[in-house]
């Protein structure tokens, strides 16, 4: 029996088990133990069907999801003996990465080139890629991991610095179906369809509706950030436009299908692999085969469980992949629509009520995913998704259309481009609306949220009292929110920014962050990239106070980021110049958010929780023309356990700070030569030191500096070899 077949009503499909098995034996294969609950759990729904075939379906799944693993996992890294070393790689690139022919590999390259797809020359440095250096952030090592198969090598290194030395544009049939795609638009409408056509999202990450606005963060915002990722939306479309098209054709039903099931195929060659679009087109298939052999109406759970078995046997990591996740999610979600949508007012309209319920019920089978990932919750989810469906429902297909027709699509773009248009202005107004931030959830989270999720379905379906749902709900809530209560945070967070400084001090009822980092010659957005995801991630959901040290590029240029990203209290500040562009970016940041701005003084003070948070320096108004010196300098002290915040001070001004002993010193100017001198450390005699540094060409930290601290009995903890450090306060 195939899962299209028609059942007996209430048995149990047999992929349903199988992947839960497959799902388990990876879990397993990775040392998670609780891998084992899930295959316990496919072995328990096979007996329950009183059909012993099942729970030995489970076990043989897990094997094979075990074997799968254990053999991508065992492919040979072919770029090993290269790692270090300079190189020039020829090979194709799609957006995402550089495959090589010889030897057969491919490789992630940083920065990303801006040259469209198709044969690529660049140079650059071959690196490892680093984990997950800082809460929240992009671990790039494990998504690359995830991005193997067993028929796909695995990216194992980064090409840093990568220079173009040659770029051919993209030929054969996806350069006819790209050139479609975007002739006669403009850059930011052709970026869009790049994205919403080919999922291709390299040009329009370029694209912003204004400084410190960009186009993918207001899709984000608005809960729209899906539409840029090829999905279930657009096999649907596409295969709706086919076979309205074939049916203009003289050919039989069958027939019909089967070439639009090709189609498919060949419309996932096209853009390539990727978590939701293999799952979208594996369904399609199923289901356009189901209805040319004539086997009736689909069982959805089960056609969901093929897909997810089909796709990790053939990439067993994707199970770690956010993108898969989110997928199958939603599309479980989606599976309840219909009843969802007759609980609504039968007065309105059914593809309204449709529209209602796909949309909630998607965004609520994804919220903690989403929340745990992304650090935000869009609060406009429900109103944009409606609008930007309209508009895709004619510019998904139209856009395919387009692709068709190549070079010849122009007159076709006319429309689409006024569809791009609305679908941007869509994204611009409602990603303006405010966000839910939020932080990690555990997996107690989890686990709560999807029980009281069951048991609103079992209520639903009318298996379920209210009272009963009610308890659920409220159970579920104390057990996530109890323990935030019991164990509020105390601890110091030296964020790893690379060659700058952002320092969280976190108390139950202050939360202060101490610059947030910069780039220097990059336009890359530390605050909003690496410091405002760190912050989510954390729980923090604003700042009582922000202090910008001074004004160098690499510690305050993050804060224009957070200051719009954040409710601010407060903004200190040691000297207010107003000839420096980087600090009045960061003064009009607190202005247009209405953040009071305070010159803060030897002897300013905050304190809360048996805390005290001191400034040290600046102590007048007479300012050196050196930045450096004039930064501000903190104290924090607890009674009987002190730490120093020091900025860049250089170390003949140190010397006269007066710090008196301290548990932890925060070392000055990333150990620089300068900096961290034996007057300090004679009057401090720290414990323990933090050095926030990056890769530079600065010598940092030097070894003088380094000798130093080990002369003064001090341990040394570097950011850039260990990533965030995380420090109790006592």
């Amino acid at each position: 029996m195939t899962p299209t077949e028609p059942r007996p009503p209430g048995r149990l499909a047999w992929p349903v088990p199988a992947a839960l098995g497959v799902i388990g034996g990876i879990l397993l294969g990775l040392g998670a133990g609780w891998g084992a609950l899930v295959l316990g759990l496919g072995a328990a729904l096979g007996l329950l069907d009183r059909r012993a075939w099942l729970t030995v379906l489970t076990g043989l799944a897990a094997l094979a999801g075990f074997a799968s693993l254990s053999a991508v996992q065992r492919q040979p890294d072919v770029l090993a003996p290269w790692m270090g070393a300079q190189l020039t790689l020829q090979g194709r690139w799609d957006g995402q990465f550089l495959t090589l022919r010889e030897p057969r590999a491919r490789v992630a390259l940083a920065p990303k080139p801006t040259a469209r797809p198709g044969p690529l020359t660049v140079s650059g440095r071959l690196v490892r890629p680093e984990g997950r250096r800082i809460p929240g952030g992009f671990d790039q090592a494990a998504w690359l991991r995830g991005q193997g198969g067993l028929l796909v090598p695995t990216p194992s290194a980064v090409l840093v610095a990568a220079r173009v030395r040659e770029s051919t544009r993209e030929g054969g049939v996806r350069g006819w179906f790209r050139t479609g795609v975007t002739a006669g638009l403009n850059t930011r409408q052709a970026a869009l369809m790049q994205a919403i056509q080919l999922g291709d999202r390299n040009e329009i990450g370029q694209e912003d509706f204004q400084e410190g606005y960009a186009v993918r963060d207001a899709f984000s915002r608005a809960g729209l950030a899906h539409l840029m990722a090829l999905s279930g939306q657009n096999v649907a479309l596409i295969t709706g436009l086919l076979l309205f098209l074939l049916g203009w054709t003289p050919l039989p039903t069958p027939w019909r299908y089967a070439l639009t099931a090709a189609a498919l195929l060949g419309f996932l060659w096209l853009v390539g692999p990727s978590p939701s679009i293999t799952r979208a087109v594996l369904m399609g298939f199923a289901v356009l085969a189901g209805l040319m052999l004539g086997r009736g109406k689909p069982d959805p759970l089960a056609l969901i469980a093929l897909a997810a078995l089909a796709c990790l046997l053939a990439f067993p990591l994707w199970l770690l992949d956010v993108g898969f996740q989110l997928s199958f999610l939603a599309v479980l979600g989606l599976t309840q629509t219909a009843r969802v949508a007759d609980r609504l007012p039968a007065r309105w309209p059914h593809a309204l009520r449709l529209g209602i319920a796909a949309t909630v019920l998607a965004e609520l089978a994804t919220l903690p995913v989403i929340a745990h990932t992304f650090g935000q919750l869009p609060l406009v989810g429900l109103p944009a998704n409606l609008l930007a469906g309209t508009v895709m429902a004619a510019l998904v297909p139209l856009g395919f259309l387009a692709g068709l027709l190549g070079p010849l699509a122009a007159p076709l773009n006319l429309v689409n481009g006024l569809l791009a248009g609305a679908l941007l202005a869509v994204a611009e107004t409602f990603g303006r609306a405010p966000v839910l931030t939020w932080g990690l959830i555990s997996p107690a989270g989890f686990a709560a949220y999807y029980t009281v999720l069951g048991a609103g379905l079992l209520w639903l379906l009318g298996r379920l009292r209210t009272p009963a749902l009610l308890a659920a709900a409220l159970a579920c809530m104390a057990l996530t929110f109890l323990p935030a209560r019991l164990h509020p945070p105390r601890e110091l967070v030296y964020l790893d920014v690379g060659q700058g400084d952002a320092t969280l001090v976190r108390l139950p009822h202050l939360t202060v962050l101490v610059d947030a980092g910069g780039s220097v010659g990059s336009d890359y957005d530390v605050g909003g990239r690496t410091v405002l995801p760190a912050l989510r991630a954390l729980g923090v959901r604003k700042l009582d106070l922000v202090v910008a040290t001074h004004a160098d590029t690499d510690h305050i240029e993050g804060l224009s980021s957070v200051l719009r990203g954040l409710p601010v209290g407060e903004l200190w500040i040691g000297q207010r110049k107003t000839d420096d562009p980087v600090l009045t970016a960061v003064l009009n940041a607190a202005r247009d958010r209405d953040v009071p701005v305070r010159e803060v003084r030897r002897g300013d003070q905050v304190t809360s929780d048996g805390v005290a948070l001191t400034v040290l320096w600046p102590e007048g108004r007479v300012w050196s023309t050196e930045d450096n010196e004039n930064s501000v300098a903190l104290r924090l002290d607890t009674g009987h356990w002190h730490a120093a915040f020091l900025g860049d001070l250089p170390s003949a001004t140190e010397g006269i700070l007066g710090t008196g002993p301290l548990n932890l010193l925060k070392a000055a100017h990333h150990g620089s030569r300068h900096s961290t001198g034996d007057a300090l450390l004679a009057q401090a005699t720290p414990r323990d030191a933090v050095i926030s540094v990056g890769r530079n060409t600065y010598g940092h930290p030097h070894p003088d500096v380094l000798n130093r601290l080990q002369t003064a009995g001090t341990k040394v903890w570097r950011t850039d070899q260990v990533g965030t450090i995380r420090w109790p306060i006592p």
